[in-house]
């Protein structure tokens, strides 16, 4: 069983259960969500019970090993690596930009064919596989942490800063990424202040990252999406810090619609901006951000707000739910292996050979 105090956990296990936090709640209450079914969790990510790549990505290799387990222990004949592909295929359909996930359902697949290998009962497989799936939700905060203590070198003191959507503990297994630089930070006594975009149209930011910073005692104000650029002419930001959701090789990064406005108006004020992101959350298999797949969500999330509609009945609308950043917007990129610069493709690669040496 994973219970962890230390900041907002958005997935836990009790007793084999998968329990998610149920984030479209948020802020008015605290409710759960039992994803332990496997169709359970991909309604789950599909309608953003769970959201954020890292929380994503760890969600799905527990549903994937729990519904492993499940197969395993309801017959007498060994599970193949084509059950293993049908599973993960399902999964990765749930949510197309998020690159965590398809690296997490990956892992798991890598682990249970190797398992295989080793002739097991089906129990022992099915106990094997979960508990590797839980181990990667503690391997994910840790990963996050130390991002976020690599990131504190780039917040000068008192630091105005801007972050768009949610890249918190809700997001990103129980520590955050771009907030979890802004959480280390003030823990350390820098004391930033944040401004928060609303980030229409789901609104996570004035929903949940307003939520996390006021629990963690950090000064946030919430504004509009589309007044960052007058806070900036006022000279009144510092720095921008956004998590992402896919980084190609060369550095592009895919993150929240709206990331990249924000990140034009800091370039063209002379501000820092900054991606906040694990090294799972690269795709080295792809070499510019022009093949990061878009998703497009339910039009009505425009049209509507809390389900009521904001605009003519019959509206046209369009949705994509995520926008990329080029490489030559960003200042750094924030992971567990440092701060990478310029030029991102080699910084990438050594990164990644790094992160692999350590293993």
């Amino acid at each position: 069983m994973i219970k962890l105090d230390e900041g907002t956990m958005p997935v836990h296990t009790d007793d084999g259960k998968i329990i998610l936090i149920d984030q479209r709640k948020l802020p008015e209450s605290i409710e759960y969500f039992d994803a332990t079914d496997i169709d359970q969790m991909c309604f789950a990510i599909c309608d953003m019970v769970v959201r954020g790549a890292p929380s994503i990505g760890v969600a799905a290799a527990l549903s994937m090993a729990a519904h492993l387990k499940k197969l395993a222990s309801s017959q007498s004949a060994r599970l193949s690596v084509s059950t293993f592909d049908q599973v993960k295929e399902k999964l990765d359909a749930t949510r197309p930009t998020a690159v965590n996930l398809k690296w997490a359902t990956g892992e798991v697949h890598d682990f249970a064919s190797a398992l295989l290998n080793e002739n097991p009962t089906n129990k022992e497989f099915g106990e094997k596989v979960f508990r590797f799936a839980e181990a990667m939700l503690l391997e994910h905060l840790a990963r996050n942490k130390k991002l976020s203590d690599f990131g504190q070198s780039v917040v000068p003191q008192d630091a105005r800063i801007i972050t768009h959507c949610n890249a918190g503990s809700l997001a990103a297994c129980g520590w955050g990424t771009a907030l979890g630089v802004i959480r280390s930070a003030h823990i350390n006594g820098l004391k930033p202040q944040v401004f928060v975009d609303e980030t229409r149209p789901r609104n996570q930011g004035s929903k949940l990252t307003m939520w996390e910073l006021t629990q963690d005692g950090i000064p946030a104000t919430l504004i509009c999406d589309n007044m960052s650029g007058y806070l900036m002419n006022k000279g009144e930001v510092d720095l921008v810090i956004t998590g992402a959701d896919r980084i190609a090789a060369n550095g592009d990064s895919a993150n929240k619609i709206g990331t990249y406005s924000l990140a034009v108006l800091a370039h063209h004020h002379g501000i820092p901006f900054y991606i906040a992101a694990p090294l799972s959350t690269i795709d080295a298999n792809i070499e510019t951000g022009e093949q990061i797949p878009i998703e497009f969500r339910n039009k009505d999330e425009v049209r509507n707000i809390e389900g009521k509609p904001v605009t003519v009945i019959g509206a046209e609308a369009l949705n994509p739910a995520f926008d990329v950043t080029p490489n030559h917007l960003i200042k750094g990129i924030i992971t567990e292996q440092g701060v990478l610069t310029p030029p991102f493709k080699q910084s990438i690669k050594d990164a990644l050979q790094r992160n692999c040496a350590s293993k």
